[in-house]
């Protein structure tokens, strides 16, 4: 039984295996699972993996490393087997990390307190004071409810005997629960089968808990709570994680430029003025959260927020210096200190650990250095564990050299050899490997004295075999963990939940405090960060950029594929609009460029990244703007636009294929059009996304129109068909008109038609209509530009522009005149818009008008 997966399995004598016991049978709690993967085929296997991929793409999960190549780029991963873990064994684990939550919580209020714990000699002063963590000006501060600890994260190995030890506190701005909440989702849907029949637990209510903790304790003296989740910004390794965390959530997502304290009060930058934030959930290390009062250089944090904290104006979770407990020197120290706090042994030691700031600890270190790792004994240190049995003679001379002489920068822990679990081969071949790996184990404070531990968790795997560093910044993948539900007295399992997680069950909506006065659950406003607005409106900006550019490009490209000679009389004549667009980029010194060279400066408008103007780099600004304001999106609008980057990335090396990446791009964007219709709310963050997109759609016609107006008549005429399939009018025309294109009627659908959404009067009036309301609604004067604008072009006369007309000459220039002030007009709106509302970002979301 189960030799046709298990058979290219092996299992290490000297570590524990998760999956098979000592005598090479399976575990019992992984039976139900290998039993059903025994009867996919290998195709059925490999396309579920191939699934688990997909899936990672579409949501745009990312783990950001800053050597790797694919930089911000590189997708999170996913191994098809899940980490398994039975009830009876999960009990005993989930309360042994409620006690260490508690009794970190307990040392934190202590030694920003009265610090009785230096008093005793229960901890070294120097451990304490002589490391970077421990924040001065935090002293004395009381957070709400006295919850220093309100997240808290946990890494757990297996050593060779079964025993879970600990081997890092994650205190500060604990990562990864997003992650491991987005695995649950996508297993969901990859072995929904075996989650039924094993009951795995849910982990929903873990977030619950965690909003429910936020909004309870947040100082709000009355008033409905504003959480935010402050982030680093979007180059931060995790960055997908806060953006998904916000969306799950319900807060806004915010960096420190969206933030300011005023009256010892903090608030958040919107749309619609200031608005004070009641609780921040950070992912922002703490020095870097108040160049005021910790680190002057950051340009990451709010200045002043310590001040705020110390006020009791804000909750901020975690409280500002509980950074200093993730350093394993404390460890050693830790047994001791439960029993004073708590009056109870330490459930769940850490890895017997030695701070070589202790002249005996030093000593021994030194004289057992094979059989120990030396790890920084603070978490400001940037240093790797550095194995003691893998060192030579140079080596261990210079390591044993840097003991002496600071000893207190480092602990040596016992090596200790992790478990290892089963991955599925990435090759797509149907076989199982051994790699090991280390679970993180997450809890949240209910605000009450104790802790709510999540059913699960995110289980880490190493990149190659028998690699005792498990690091996702070295390549490292990940499992989802699943939990088993209680057995009941037959054998069957009981409790958990037989409908697990997906991505429509995750969202804002769940999230409700049942507490809440009935006036607060009812709004009719979102809290929109003028960061959030900034990139709402180049989103849209750059969403029409996009399918403007792809259209003309796919008219074009279809003029160079026809050889009849009036075709080239077009494509002279196109071609020439074209480079004064600076959209071709013709490789021949011809005045007229030949098929080959014109199609090669297509193809690098379509797909070169490294072009001011080409469809790549406009999709590539169009998903950065729209990944900073993922929260505002459904997921549906999210999978479609984080699809779109990829449209142009394969190679691209004959006409039919540019012509078949060109449709795919523009029916994309035709889906994000509809998406911003019908599946947004009508909110100032809409509102500037939708004035983005007329703004864009007004300065590319009047563009094209002022260059195609410049061409010679009969030149005009004999393109008057790619002018209006390139203003994606081809069809009302030949609905309304039934005839070959004629100079009169493109003139007036593209120009004066306010019922044609792709005329420029129709952009002038739209303009008009959302300044107007974004007037009314944040209380500021109308911009007139657009106004001023249809008054103009409400001054001419149609038949003025008749080729036969005296007055053609002048008309044309007038309207060509005008056309170049609807151009400036664009920039000109977009620096008022910028001026009133916009928040400077830390990079810039934009280039060019």
């Amino acid at each position: 039984m189960y030799q046709r997966l298990l058979q290219s399995y092996t299992a290490d004598a000297d570590r524990y295996d998760e999956m098979l016991a000592a005598d090479g049978r399976l575990r019992p709690h992984w039976r139900t699972l290998i039993d059903q993967l025994e009867n996919l085929s290998p195709e059925m296997m490999r396309r579920r993996a191939e699934e688990v991929r997909d899936a990672i793409a579409s949501d745009g999960m990312t783990y950001n490393v800053y050597a790797d190549p694919q930089g911000v780029n590189r997708p999170w991963e996913l191994d098809l087997l899940p980490q398994i873990v039975a009830a009876d064994e999960w009990q005993k684990l989930s309360s042994a990390v409620t006690q260490r939550a508690r009794l970190l919580n307990g040392v934190l209020a202590d030694l920003y307190g009265e610090q009785q714990l230096l008093a005793d000699g229960l901890l070294p002063p120097a451990l304490v004071f002589g490391q970077h963590g421990y924040l001065w000006p935090c002293r004395d501060v009381h957070p709400p409810g006295g919850v220093h600890l309100h997240l808290y994260a946990i890494d757990l190995a297996r050593s060779a005997d079964g025993t879970w030890w600990v081997i890092a506190d994650r205190t500060q701005g604990p990562s990864g629960s997003g992650y491991a909440l987005q695995n649950r989702q996508i297993m969901t849907r990859a072995l929904p089968e075996a989650m039924r029949d094993m009951r795995v637990q849910p982990l929903l209510n873990y977030f619950h808990a965690l909003h429910e903790c936020l909004t309870r304790l947040a100082p709000t003296s009355g008033e409905p709570p504003l959480v935010v989740l402050l982030t680093p910004g979007p180059y931060n390794e995790t960055y997908s994680e806060h953006a998904f965390l916000a969306h799950t959530l319900g807060f806004p997502l915010v960096e420190g430029v969206d933030l300011t304290v005023r009256g010892d009060m903090v608030f958040l930058k919107t749309l619609t003025g200031l608005r004070r934030v009641h609780a921040i959930m950070r992912r922002l290390d703490d020095d870097y959260c108040d160049p005021l009062e910790l680190r002057s250089e950051s340009a990451l944090g709010i200045p002043g927020l310590t001040q705020a904290a110390r006020s009791g104006n804000v909750l901020i979770a975690n409280a500002l210096g509980s950074g200093m407990l993730e350093s394993t020197a404390l460890h050693g120290f830790l047994p001791a200190i439960c029993q004073r706090l708590l009056g109870e042994e330490l459930a769940l030691p850490a890895v017997a650990s030695w701070w070589c700031g202790e002249k005996p600890a030093l000593e021994y270190t030194l004289a057992h250095l094979e059989e120990l790792v030396i790890m920084p004994a603070f978490p400001s240190m940037r240093m790797q564990p550095v194995f003691g049995h893998t060192l030579n003679a140079q080596s261990r001379r210079r390591l044993v050299e840097s003991l002496q002489l600071q000893p207190h920068a480092y602990v040596a822990q016992e090596w200790v050899r992790l478990s290892q679990a089963p991955v599925l081969s990435r090759s797509g071949e149907y076989r199982l490997m051994n790699r090991t790996i280390s679970l993180r184990v997450f809890a949240v404070s209910d605000g009450e004295g104790g802790y709510h531990v999540m059913p699960g968790g995110l289980t880490r795997v190493a990149p190659r075999q028998r690699r005792d560093v498990v690091s996702m910044q070295q390549g490292g993948t990940s499992k989802d963990v699943w939990v088993l539900g209680e057995r009941n007295d037959d054998g069957e399992f009981s409790g958990g939940s037989s409908t697990a997680e997906s991505g429509v069950a995750v969202g804002p909506g769940a999230m409700t405090d049942p507490v809440s006065r009935t006036s607060d659950l009812i709004r009719t406003t979102v809290d929109v960060s003028s960061h959030a607005g900034e990139n709402l409106f180049w989103m849209g900006r750059y969403a029409e950029r996009t399918d403007n550019l792809a259209r003309l490009l796919r008219t074009t490209l279809q003029c160079t594929t026809e050889a009849q000679s009036e075709n080239r009389v077009i494509l002279r004549s196109v071609s020439e609009v074209c480079i004064r667009l600076g959209i071709l980029m013709p490789k021949s010194e011809q005045a007229h460029p030949t098929i080959t060279a014109l199609q090669q400066s297509l193809q690098a408008a379509i797909s070169d990244p490294s072009a001011n103007v080409s469809i790549a780099t406009h999709l590539r600004h169009l998903h950065h703007s729209g990944y900073q304001v993922r929260e505002h999106l459904s997921l549906d609008n999210w999978h479609a636009l984080n699809r779109m980057p990829p449209m142009v990335q394969d190679k691209i090396n004959s006409p039919t294929a540019m012509l078949h990446v060109l449709n795919s791009v523009i029916q994309a964007c035709s889906g994000l059009a509809g998406h911003a219709l019908d599946d947004m709310t009508r909110d100032e963050g809409w509102q500037f996304l939708m004035i983005g997109r007329h703004i864009e759609r007004m300065v590319h016609l009047a563009t094209l129109i002022d260059q195609f107006m410049q061409l010679e008549p009969a030149r005009q005429n004999a393109a008057l068909t790619w002018l209006l399939e390139s203003s994606s009018s081809i069809v009302t025309y030949r609905v309304r008109y039934r005839r070959t294109p004629e100079w009169l009627q493109v003139l007036h659908l593209l120009v004066f038609d306010v019922s044609n959404p792709h005329s420029i009067a129709y952009q002038f009036r739209m303009l008009q209509h959302y300044l107007t309301d974004i007037a009314q609604q944040l209380g500021i004067l109308s911009m007139n530009i657009p106004a001023h604008l249809s008054d103009q072009l409400n001054s001419f006369a149609l038949p003025d522009f008749s080729r036969e007309s005296a007055t053609a000459e002048a008309a044309n220039a007038r309207l060509m005149q005008l056309m170049r002030e609807a151009t400036t007009a664009g920039f000109s709106l977009t620096d008022d818009l910028a001026r009133h509302f916009f928040t400077p970002l830390s990079a810039p979301v934009s280039q060019g008008v």
